[in-house]
């Protein structure tokens, strides 16, 4: 593989989780072979020149004894990602130059595929949907938040092949995809068609009494913009009060997320404090002066998570809100994209992150104010009636 040429793209928390958590590379492989009677051992050591060694051993075995052809761009790929999942870092992952094209073209909002946030359940090991997109295939085949996706066309998929099975997920619009999915003792078995798919990273409206509502599904590119022209028009109805909605928001950019908080945060207010692996400290503040001046409440929920808490985290230390729902997933740790000379790409961990008054995130996440939870038959619905949401009536009645 040619020298890597590292380009920094931005800091990114992923709504879509993607990891593997076997080791690739063993100290020493007892290969064995049973030959009738007798029984054949080979072993294989690394030496002192490291895997570059271990692996040429590997390959001396496999040209002499492999029965298939060999692709190299295979052998490649699975050899650099095996490696990068020995970290044990779930967020930590290497992406194929195909991959890097399937993530860039999702982090703009638009793709092919059925339409579902899509995470790994890491106590479980199982692919987990954080939640379908509104008026997608998903969304209309009744796909629910908390479902399992155990197989897709037939062939089963655990939490650390999330991106195998996303993979599969995908294709050209039109054609189909089935998927076995378990909800809690039920097996369903569903076939979705594959569409075109934009996602809406924010929604808005007025609510009774002149409060203002905005949902983010996402934190992905322009959707601080987004954010911002949706302000402004909420402003001009008269808007005397905000909630923000950021439940079953997997997360997304840093970098949108800090704008959003910049829009109402006091110039020179911390935002977020990042921590690298050497403990140096970054501090990320406000940087122009605030456009929202009325009371606030964020909705959260345990999808509420990565870019999510980093932007429920600066608006409540600053005293900018007020906390409604439920405890979030708990992700704390701030991803780097680098992209590879050939199209390829490493996602790595390199921060873990603090509120502005440093509370700690990861695997904790945060308490709300005020907890709400949502009635237990809603807890899977997608579009509840607002007069049911309890979370949304709590700050309602709050903002009141």
């Amino acid at each position: 593989m040619s020298q890597e040429k590292r380009q920094k793209i931005y800091k990114v928390i992923m709504l879509l989780v993607i990891a593997c958590t076997i080791t690739f590379v063993l100290t020493t492989i007892l290969v064995y072979k049973n030959l009738g009677e007798t029984s054949k051992y080979i072993y294989v050591s690394a030496n002192d020149k490291g895997i570059s060694s271990t692996i040429a051993s590997f390959r001396k075995i496999i040209d002499k004894k492999f029965l298939g052809e060999i692709d190299e761009d295979k052998l490649l790929e699975g050899a650099i990602k095996g490696y990068v999942a020995g970290l044990g870092d779930p967020y930590t992952e290497y992406m194929t130059k195909e991959e890097m094209e399937d993530f860039n073209v999702e982090v703009q909002g638009n793709f092919v595929g059925i339409g579902v946030y899509l995470t790994k359940d890491t106590v479980n090991n199982t692919i987990m949907v954080i939640s379908p997109i509104k008026d997608t295939p998903a969304y209309e085949a009744g796909i629910k938040p908390g479902d399992i996706i155990s197989k897709v066309d037939g062939v089963s998929y655990t939490g650390e092949q999330l991106t195998e099975a996303t993979n599969k997920i995908k294709g050209e619009e039109g054609t189909k995809v089935k998927l076995e999915i378990m909800r809690q003792e039920e097996i369903i078995e569903l076939e979705v068609e594959r569409k075109s798919v934009k996602i809406n990273h924010v929604e808005s409206e007025m609510l009774e009494s002149k409060i203002g509502y905005i949902k983010f599904n996402t934190f992905d590119e322009g959707c601080s913009e987004e954010f911002k022209t949706q302000l402004e028009n909420l402003k001009k109805d008269g808007m005397k009060a905000l909630i923000i909605d950021i439940r079953n928001n997997g997360g997304g950019l840093v970098s949108e997320t800090l704008d959003i908080a910049d829009y109402i945060v006091e110039k020179n207010k911390t935002l977020l404090i990042t921590v690298d692996k050497d403990n140096e400290e970054e501090i990320e503040k406000a940087e122009e002066d605030p456009i929202v001046n009325v009371p606030i409440v964020v909705l959260t929920n345990e999808n509420s998570a990565s870019a999510s808490e980093i932007l429920a985290g600066a608006l409540k230390d600053n005293g900018k809100a007020t906390i409604v729902g439920t405890t979030t997933y708990g992700k704390g740790v701030i991803q780097e994209l680098l992209t590879l000379n050939d199209g390829s790409g490493l996602k790595i961990t390199t921060n873990e992150y603090f509120t502005p008054n440093r509370t700690k995130i990861n695997k904790i996440g945060i308490k709300p104010d005020y907890e709400v939870k949502l009635p237990e038959e809603l807890e899977d619905v997608i579009d509840i009636q607002k007069n049911e949401d309890t979370q949304l009536q709590k700050a309602i009645e709050l903002l009141k």
